[in-house]
């Protein structure tokens, strides 16, 4: 995406400095445009469990590139064990976002074809540059099968009124690699010169709605309206509203959806307002083996002084402003279920399915006898 007319990626790796990944620093924004260079296994690890990246795509590509930090820096004597301990490591990092676990096995297994340690790091290199760019295509044609469905909602509208997209947290380029995918088509249609508008939900508790969507599309020049989380009901109630456009940190392959806390919500009144309610999810958000999303979903808990504190921009300077009592306690849920039943379709690379097993698996037969089958 362009930034001030200067191409950027979420996280990306320079040809003359194959000892560093670089990330944009997603904290400073959007008062900032701040980029780091990661150093190291433990930075990548801090990174994401910090959140200087966040979003599935993203997180997945940076422990991608974290796997290959590992790599380089593995004592030859101990490689294995060193990967191994770099693996849980990541793992450990978010428990929600299936991409994390999945780009750290995806490299884990692809090692296993490197007889030395440097046949390892040169295909740990590859691998990790090979998730980036997959992932900013898939969102890509997530966008390109999107703009399919926004143009056939303009065509049902007055000329010249604008599709109307509500959309929670951030599933823009800035949880992927590029592109994103909620956003994708949206900015898909932008381009196309389809009129859009988009409500953009502030997404308490780390407000990444305020600081990365509205940042995102304001950039790039589609109209949009910041809105507290809790308005979406009622611009649905008075027709303001003609999707709902999300993302997902993990789908099931049955169709249940985990989002950031409060989609579940937006779900409940889109389904009582007639609102159809999409998931754009790429396929490496689809975890293949599990079946029930509030059952078997872990629930990532996070630090209650998000909850008890903002954060934004006063005087110039960066600053946290504590908005409850003292010593009250809070509580942190970072996301919710959206069960398949409030679930309009599934937005893919592949094309648009219903969210259920059977539609699922007949868009990807093949990534999911690969997902299912036993490692060799």
């Amino acid at each position: 995406m362009q930034v001030n007319g200067t191409a950027y990626r979420t996280v990306w790796m320079e040809d003359a400095d194959p000892a560093h990944v670089h990330i944009i620093d997603q904290r400073a924004l959007p008062h900032r445009l701040v980029t780091m260079r990661l150093p190291s296994v433990d930075e990548v690890a801090t990174a994401i469990r910090e959140m200087y990246v966040r979003g599935a795509g993203c997180i997945g590509a940076t422990a991608g590139y974290g796997m290959y930090l590992a790599a380089r820096a593995a004592n030859h004597a101990t490689f294995a064990a060193d990967l191994a301990r770099a693996a849980q490591q990541l793992i450990a990092t978010r428990p929600t976002a299936v991409n994390l676990a999945w780009a750290v096995q995806r490299q884990q297994h692809a090692m296993q074809a490197g007889h030395t340690p440097a046949e390892k790091i040169a295909i740990a290199h590859g691998t990790a540059r090979a998730i980036a760019d997959e992932d900013a295509a898939f969102c890509r044609q997530i966008g390109e099968h999107g703009l399919a469905l926004i143009r056939a909602i303009a065509a049902r509208k007055p000329a010249g009124q604008p599709v109307n997209i509500l959309t929670h947290c951030n599933a823009g380029w800035l949880a992927f690699v590029d592109y994103g995918s909620a956003t994708a088509p949206i900015y898909a249609a932008h381009d196309a010169g389809i009129p859009v508008h988009v409500w953009v939900d502030e997404t308490r508790p780390r407000n990444q709605g305020a600081s990365l969507t509205a940042w995102e599309l304001a950039s790039h020049g589609v109209p949009c309206h910041l809105i507290v989380d809790n308005a979406g009901g009622h611009l649905m109630q008075h027709g303001l509203v003609d999707l709902v456009l999300v993302g997902t940190d993990r789908t099931t392959v049955t169709g249940d959806v985990a989002n950031k806390i409060g989609t579940y919500l937006k779900a409940l009144a889109a389904a009582d307002n007639g609102v159809p309610f999409y998931v754009a999810v790429p396929s490496s958000s689809i975890d293949w083996q599990m079946t029930d999303g509030l059952a078997e979903i872990p629930i990532e808990e996070r630090d209650p002084e998000e909850v008890l504190t903002v954060h934004g921009w006063q005087d110039g300077r960066e600053a946290a402003v504590r908005i409850a009592p003292p010593h009250v306690p809070a509580g942190n849920y970072g996301f919710d279920i959206t069960p398949r039943r409030l679930i309009t379709g599934l937005l893919t690379e592949r094309g648009l399915c219903r969210a259920e097993r059977a539609a699922i698996l007949a868009l990807f037969p093949d990534t999911y006898a690969a997902a299912i089958r036993p490692p060799s």
